[in-house]
């Protein structure tokens, strides 16, 4: 496809099989670890993957092999450089959609409209039923030879699960590097005030909006965010929750009121943001006392709703592996956010790339219309 074509409302996607090919860990035995019994290694080394009774019913169905020969016995003692293999059993995926729209697409990039449940990267329960493997999944079919070395489109950030719209994904090595370089000084800039000044002065290179439905009635038509965000111990959640912390990194959201819903108690906002912290939107409209209107995990205070860091459920699953949360996770949806609209300087041409991802009804103001399209523009730039 040539640079700077414009697709027309282009969807694929091809349906989730019932269970996924299940997923093999290797590890090599250090010198260090030399004498400690199988169950030892496990159950010390991965503790955040399963309890340590977990690990024992996972050694005793025999999913992990030795050097390649498979160990039933959890006193086995291992050796130094010895291989070890486990084998996460096939289960099935929660249910998501599988289809994506094509939003832009040229030579080097790829903009898609995500669809709210559709994880972006493999993680957690959704190993397969992500966006990265509709991507692999597209260029195979695409690709009649077997042999094809053709790299597949990667996502270059994030959305969060429950979060729908705009999602940039780089289809060659220099793009990939160019837009990732985009994203990440954008994230820098924010800090002291003289950065500040110059993230707002034009040379960002990247510029994100988002819609989202808040609960409550803000007062002020434009608020800006610098609260800054951090990180916690949370149960279910192995690396920890980002919140509203005073010794986080810094994070800047400006949000401006597009229309206040009294009868509803709601008001819908449009939100930039000039740094990308995960969660960031979710954990800066709840800071301010008007948390996403059906979130399950923040509320007011950019806290989650439920908060025991020293609670954790050692019950397991039936691979051995922890129970589902019963607590809220980041990864829940429920909430009203979109990534609407993305401005970007093209990652080789330099020229101006103006992308709009079209809004559902309930993000819409009462002034525009049902089922606009998305769009997409672009102007010569230097």
């Amino acid at each position: 496809m040539s640079n700077h074509s414009r697709t027309q409302s282009l969807v694929f996607g091809i349906p989730w099989p019932e269970l996924n090919d299940g997923l093999f860990y290797s590890d090599v035995v250090p010198h260090s670890d030399s004498e400690l019994t199988l169950i030892d290694f496990y159950s010390r080394k991965y503790k955040n993957s399963a309890p340590l009774q977990g690990w024992l019913q996972r050694i005793q169905n025999g999913q992990i092999s030795v050097d390649g020969r498979v160990v039933k016995d959890p006193n086995t003692i291992l050796s130094g450089d010895s291989v070890l293999v486990y084998h996460r059993l096939p289960w099935k995926e929660p249910d998501v959609p599988h289809l994506l729209e094509v939003l832009y697409e040229d030579d080097d990039m790829v903009a898609l409209n995500k669809p709210s449940g559709l994880q972006v990267l493999p993680g957690g329960l959704f190993q397969q039923r992500t966006v990265l493997t509709q991507l692999c999944w597209s260029v195979k079919k695409q690709n009649s030879t077997l042999n094809s070395q053709e790299t597949h489109p990667v996502p270059v950030h994030r959305l969060g699960r429950g979060t729908s719209g705009i999602l940039l994904c780089a289809k060659t090595k220099v793009a990939k590097t160019r837009l990732a370089a985009y994203f990440a000084d954008g994230t820098s800039l924010v800090g002291a005030t003289s950065n500040r000044k110059a993230a707002r002065s034009g040379t960002r290179k990247i510029s994100k909006i988002y819609r989202a439905l808040v609960t409550g009635i803000l007062v002020d038509d434009k608020v800006i965010i610098d609260q800054p965000i951090g990180i916690v111990r949370y149960p279910g959640v192995a690396k920890g929750l980002y919140v509203a912390s005073p010794s986080g990194k810094p994070a800047l959201s400006k949000v401006e009121v597009l229309e206040r819903d009294e009868k509803q108690n709601c008001t819908l906002v449009q939100v930039e943001i000039e740094s990308g912290r995960p969660h960031q939107i979710r954990i800066h409209l709840s800071f301010i006392g008007h948390p996403l209107l059906g979130d399950p995990l923040y509320i007011a205070g950019g806290e989650p709703r439920c908060f025991d860091p020293e609670l954790v459920d050692e019950s397991f699953a039936q691979d051995g592996g922890y129970q589902r949360p019963t607590n809220p996770v980041p990864g829940d949806c429920g909430y009203y956010l979109h990534a609407h609209r993305l401005v970007l300087s093209h990652p080789t041409t330099n020229e101006m790339i103006y992308i709009t991802a079209p809004l559902s009804t309930i993000l819409q103001t009462s002034d525009e219309a049902n089922g606009s399209p998305g769009s997409v523009s672009i102007n010569s730039g230097n």
